[in-house]
């Protein structure tokens, strides 16, 4: 049994055996196996790929997160700083580095806005609702629902960019009203005029539109988000922006438009300020009205698109858009404050630091007539084609100013003022000032001097033959006749007479002449003056001989307390001519308009005293003269001294003159000039002899007033 067992054990085991050798054939052959390595290379090798790619993207997202985290820290310290370092809101909400001035007219009433005007502040909730339903409809729909960013207005101006043809970052910014607070309040960085060379760099500086810039605002907004509700934010916004014609804020803008509070505007009005927002300077209303209403059409547009207004009622103020209230449309005196401006100290008026009122002389009135009259003039008789210039200068005698033109532009600001500025000879209308001095030395108004020809030799400059503007000899002539008919030989050779010095002395007394010249010729006005020089000094005439100097200013207030008036300097002290000299050059100059060459200037039944002016070759032509009532100058000319073609002073200004007095007499009593009536009409005497006259300081002797009360009066 035992054996028989082994026997099959031993058989098991070579079964076993054969199966493994079976086995064996079923293997797969050397160079198969060679042949499979490469392919187990490949895999191997794409999974230490697969592995490193792993182990990189993990490092990279890693410093991705860590970025992501870092950038957030930094984001969030940054706007914590932003934050933390905003002041109060109501030391952000006027951003003006400089004060305004108000100029009031003689009524008391606004005629003139100089510098950035601020007004009462503008808060969000108060506000007309159409007035902020315009600014959202136009700048940001979204505002009370994002926060402080919006990445889909970002996104839509990007896209609009890019289909204009533009950068994506050119044109459009998709700023959200919080963003364009921030750089409103220039990140919050105020003005300080130690740290920058002009406060134009400052503002260039926070007008910057670099994308470090924007980002930098995006920031700064959200920290104003954190800082202050919506209607906080939107009140910064209403306050600080510039909505042109020197208004800041829309309060400051809608009394300088409208003459309306903020809070009052209608959809057509609210619409037209809203419209500013894009261009302040091209749609303002006092620039262009029709361009400004245009504009002001599509924001009625979207505010009905925004479901802000009704089709019938954006369609209502379409049909009636916003016009500008009486005192904006008028625009006028524009070359007065420009000059009240600048006769007033500069840190009270282009330099203040404060808001400033000034009480005026100014009289819109007049205003209005003066331009009236220089338009029609000039539509009417002048060649359109013309660059012929006028000026206008009218004040009563005390010096006050009532109107100035400075040129054919009327409604501009800060452009060169021929009244105030411009250097003239006056010719013949500078001849009074000799017939004073010869009065001030005891020359009578009937004295006689002789018309003729007469050759004066001028050191250095060789022989000079004066000829009248005719041409021609008239003999003896009165002191009287010489003026009014404007001959020139009489004046100069009583200019001789009397003394070049003194008339020089005179003059400059009288305001006219810094430096005199002692050339002969002086006698017919060659020194140059201005409008308003020679203006005033006729008024001394007027004024009983007394100085009268010329002003515009009646008072001066500022905002925050404090006040000085300004009233006319004349007095008794500052006489320049005797009261009886005053009167008979009066009487000289009423003569001259009612018998010589101011005809012209004649109008209803008011006396007239006045004098023409014509230089050489007609370069320049005046007319100066006066009623009890008020002075006028007017003065027409070419800036490059062209002569001017068939003008002189007692034509086009004699006219001009006389229209602008009489719009401005129309409601006024007729009075008398204060002149001498009593003229001694006997023996007058010839200045071209040896006679030497005295001054009667009490007026006419004994037999004087014998052969006035025998004889009566010239």
């Amino acid at each position: 049994m035992v054996r028989k067992n082994r026997i099959q054990h031993s058989r098991i085991k070579r079964g076993r055996s054969k199966k493994i050798i079976a086995s064996k054939k079923g293997t797969v052959p050397r160079k198969e196996v060679y042949k499979s390595l490469p392919i187990r290379t490949i895999g191997s090798v794409i999974q230490l790929i697969k592995f490193f790619l792993k182990l990189i993207l993990s490092f990279i997202l890693g410093w991705i997160v860590r970025g992501a985290v870092i950038i957030a820290l930094i984001v969030s310290i940054t706007v914590l700083y932003y934050k933390i370092n905003l002041p109060p809101l109501s030391e952000m909400l006027d951003a003006r580095a400089k004060g305004s001035v108000i100029l009031l007219d003689k009524n008391k009433e606004n005629f003139a806005w100089r510098g950035e005007q601020f007004g009462e502040i503008a808060q969000a909730n108060k506000i007309s609702i159409h007035l902020k339903n315009a600014i959202l409809a136009v700048e940001d729909k979204r505002f009370y629902r994002h926060f402080g960013i919006s990445p889909r207005g970002i996104a839509g101006a990007i896209r609009i960019n890019l289909n204009e043809g533009r950068g994506a970052l050119t044109g459009h910014g998709g700023s959200t009203i919080t963003q364009q607070t921030a750089k409103l309040l220039c990140l919050g960085i105020p003005y300080k005029a130690n740290n920058w060379d002009s406060e134009a760099q400052y503002e260039a500086n926070c007008r910057q539109s670099s994308l470090w810039r924007k980002v930098k605002e995006a920031l700064f907004a959200i920290a104003l988000e954190l800082e202050f509700t919506k209607d906080e934010i939107l009140t910064l916004y209403l306050n600080r922006v510039f909505l042109g014609a020197g208004s800041r804020g829309f309060q400051a803008a809608s009394q300088r438009y409208f003459n309306k509070s903020a809070t009052s505007l209608n959809p057509a009005e609210a619409a037209m300020l809203a419209g500013l927002l894009v261009a302040p300077s091209r749609y303002a209303p006092t620039n262009n009205l029709e361009k400004s209403q245009n504009r002001a059409n599509v924001i009625l547009g979207l505010m009905e698109q925004q479901g802000f207004l009704s089709a019938k009622s954006a369609q209502h103020f379409r049909e009636n858009p916003a016009k500008l209230s009486t005192k904006a449309s008028q625009k006028a005196g524009g070359h007065f404050a420009d000059w009240v401006m600048q006769s007033a100290p500069h840190f009270f008026t282009s330099k203040t630091t404060e808001d400033v009122t000034i009480e005026t002389t100014f009289d819109p009135k007049i205003q209005q007539a003066a331009e009236d009259v220089l338009e029609n003039i000039f539509r009417e008789k002048v060649d359109t084609k013309s660059k012929a210039q006028a000026a206008i200068v009218i004040m009563s005698p005390n010096g006050a100013v009532r109107a100035m033109v400075g040129g054919r532009k009327l409604h501009v600001a800060g452009t060169f003022n021929r009244s105030t500025q411009a250097l003239r000879q006056p010719g013949s209308a500078f001849k009074p000032l000799v017939y004073a001095t010869a009065l001030e030395q005891g020359y009578k108004p009937n004295d006689l001097i002789r018309d003729e020809a007469i050759t004066i030799e001028i050191p250095g400059s060789g022989t000079w033959t004066p000829q009248n503007y005719e041409k021609k000899f008239n003999g003896l002539v009165s002191l009287t006749n010489a003026l009014s008919q404007s001959l020139n030989i009489p004046a100069v050779k009583l200019a001789q007479k009397i003394g070049l010095n003194n008339i020089g002395q005179i003059s400059m007394d009288m305001g006219i002449y810094q430096k005199f010249s002692t050339n002969p010729a002086i006698a017919l006005g060659v020194s140059e003056t201005t409008l308003l020089e020679l203006t005033s000094a006729y008024a001394t005439f007027l004024n009983d001989g007394i100085k009268v100097l010329p002003y515009g200013l009646e008072k001066l207030s500022l905002e925050t307390g404090g006040s000085f008036s300004n009233k006319s300097l004349s007095s008794d002290t500052n006489r320049i001519l005797r009261s009886e000299t005053a009167h008979n050059i009066v009487y000289m100059l009423e003569k001259a308009v009612s018998n010589g060459t101011g005809k012209k200037a004649k109008f209803s039944n008011w006396e007239i005293a006045g004098k023409t002016g014509t230089t050489q070759d007609a370069r320049d032509a005046w007319f100066i003269g006066f009623t009890s009532e008020y002075i006028a100058g007017v003065w027409m000319g070419y800036d490059n001294n062209e002569p001017l073609i068939g003008v002189t002073g007692g034509g086009l200004p004699a006219e001009i003159w006389s229209l602008i007095m009489n719009k401005i007499h129309a409601d006024i009593k007729a009075q008398p000039l204060p002149k001498n009536k009593r003229k001694l009409a006997l023996f007058p005497n010839i200045i071209d002899s040896e006679y030497q006259p005295q001054i009667r300081q009490q007026g006419a002797g004994f037999i004087d007033k014998l052969l006035l009360t025998i004889f009566g009066e010239e």
